[in-house]
Parts: structure tokens; sequence; C-alpha cells
């Protein structure tokens, strides 16, 4: 057993001294030191030695295992550190690399950008609930039960229209902020409301089945259509620049008497010519609102007006497609 010891020690240290490599390391490594290796054979066979031999055969063994292990930590050392350097070289004297630094997303920098130039025009921000019931949605609005308006082809109701009195729906316009407002408080108000809204459109280039609006109500003594107007430019001006080119067409809404839409001129790609884009609608509040939400018509009068923040999105930042707001294209979105 004593001279088995002697020679696996003399062939390792021969044979550790030869190895140049990593590879050829650690194959000696499992040769030698390893759990199949030599040392390990030896000390399975140690039990078959005479018991009288047994001190100086496990003092053998532990000093082999030893001289064996420090040399392989040795010669490890010594080869890692004459190792040609692998890889690209790292000149540590050069500046290190500023890590890109994330950002609000485009559709929450303009809502805010919207609340902030209202908010200088004297409108505090309002919210609402996503999941409406019908009469703040319709009723309260003067949207009588039998306009089309209120189709479940047209809406998202959670109930069925036809089993309950007052079937629930994801909102289908920020409106319903003002009427719970109005239904809330005395005027004067001035609140604008900005909040995601759903409708079942098919999704292209300007419509998609969930958006966002951002909804202006302004309840007073003597509001006129002119206060509306000289609003409407003055926001147009701050967030679009002096240059700014609006127009009010009339149009419809069974809320507003009479009722407006805003179109802009805007170009949507860099060099195109400028083309009217609407922007959104708005109005004088009709009494029947006034009174529906408990207000008096003769004493009170108001305007609203309601925009799609993503068509304002899509003008302010020259985006030719509404799909591209909701991609999550962090090439498209590190751009804007």
């Amino acid at each position: 057993m004593l001279d088995e010891l002697a020679q696996i020690e003399r062939d390792g240290l021969t044979l550790l001294a030869a190895s140049k490599d990593a590879a050829s390391l650690e194959r000696w490594r499992l040769d030698y030191l390893g759990d199949k290796g030599r040392l390990k054979q030896a000390n399975l066979r140690f039990r078959e030695v005479p018991k009288e031999q047994k001190p100086a055969a496990g003092a053998k063994l532990n000093a082999v295992q030893k001289s064996l292990q420090e040399a392989f930590d040795a010669r490890k050392a010594e080869v890692g550190a004459a190792a040609p350097p692998t890889g690209p070289m790292l000149d540590l004297t050069e500046p290190g690399l500023t890590p890109p630094i994330g950002r609000r997303h485009i559709l929450m920098r303009v809502r805010e950008e919207l609340c902030e130039v209202f908010a200088r025009m004297g409108f505090e921000v309002a919210d609402g609930p996503e999941l409406e019931d019908e009469a703040h949605n319709f009723t309260l609005l003067n949207i009588p039960p039998d306009h089309p308006a209120r189709s479940p082809i047209d809406n998202f109701y959670v109930d069925d229209p036809d089993a309950t009195d007052r079937p629930r729906m994801l909102r289908s316009q920020t409106s319903t902020v003002q009427a719970r407002v109005m239904e809330t408080r005395k005027p004067p108000i001035r609140i604008v409301a900005p909040g995601r809204v759903y409708r079942p459109d098919t999704v292209d280039a300007t419509h998609s089945f969930m958006f966002h609006q951002i909804e202006g109500l302004s309840v007073d003594r003597g509001v006129s259509l002119a206060d509306l107007k000289t609003t409407l430019m003055q926001f147009a001006r701050a967030y679009f620049g002096p240059d700014a080119d609006i127009r009010l067409r009339p149009s419809f809404f069974p809320f507003t008497e009479p009722s407006a839409e805003l179109d802009m001129k805007i170009a949507l790609r860099p060099g195109d010519p400028p083309r009217w884009i609407e922007l959104g609608g708005c109005g004088m509040v009709d009494p029947a609102v006034f009174t529906a939400c408990g207000i008096d018509p003769e004493e009170w009068t108001g305007f609203a007006f309601g925009f799609g923040i993503e068509r304002i999105a899509m003008g302010r930042y020259k985006v030719p497609d509404i799909r591209m707001l909701f991609e999550n294209d962090l090439r498209f979105l590190a751009q804007v």
C-alpha cells in the first residue's frame, strides 16, 4: 500500500508539471483527485490493509492527498496567470456608456400636458369610473332610450340592457364625468376629465376600440358661445403654437345646443401639407342636461367640449397611424 501511494504521488507530480493549459489540468484533476480518480481507488482499498499497517498507510494516504492537492492548486494558479487574455480588450480609461433612461408613454405625457394647459385657464381635473351605468352614459346626457347610440352593437355592455333597468357598461365617453360632477356640485364649475373610453370600432389608422378622451365643462352665469370659441382658440395656440389654425363646423350632439365639430389643420407626416383633422365636438350645454343633473338652466349656462387625446398626440408629434401608439415598439417610442 505504501509503495502504491508513493508511485501515485510520483506519477501525479510528473504529469501535473507537464500540464500546460486549463483543459489538461482538469483531466489531471479527474484522474487523480476526482471521485473515480487514483486516490479515491486507493482509499477504497484501505480496508484491505492489515490492521498493524493501517496507521502508516493512513498517514501516507493523507500526506499524498495533501501533496497532490497543493501541487494542483499551485499549478492551476501558474497556468491561469500565464494564459493569454481572450475576448475584446477593455480600456478602463474610456468613459462609461450611459444606460438608456425610460420615460412616460407618449399618451400619458400628452394627457398631462393637456391638463396643464387647461389648468392655466382655470380648469381643475375631475375623474370618474370606467365601468358606468346607462343612466350616466346616456340618460343624463339627453340621449333618449330609442337613440341608436345606445345600441349594444355600438357599446360594450356588461349587463344585458333588456334584462335590467340600469345596465352597466364600459363608458363610451368621458362626458359621464361631467354628469357626475353636475349631480354632486353646485356651479360655478370648471373642470376637465381625461380618461379611457371604449367603443367597438374597427381598428384602422385613425380608430381603436379603446382610446382616450379629455372632456371640458364650464358652467357659470352668462357663459356664451364666444367663451367656448375663445377657450378652444387659446388652447390650440398654447399647445400647438401661435400659428394653430382651427375652425368650428356646425354639428349635432344630444347634450349640447348649439353644437359644433372642432377641426384643426395638421400635417401628420413631416413634409406633408397640413389638412383639416377633426379633434372632437363641442357646444353649449343643453338645458335638458342641466335639468336632469339638478341645475337651473334659467340661472346657469355652460359649454362643453371633448377631444380625442390620440388625435392630439398624432398631430403634435406627427404620428400617421393610431396603432403605433399601442404597439409598444421601442424604436417608435424612443422617437416621440
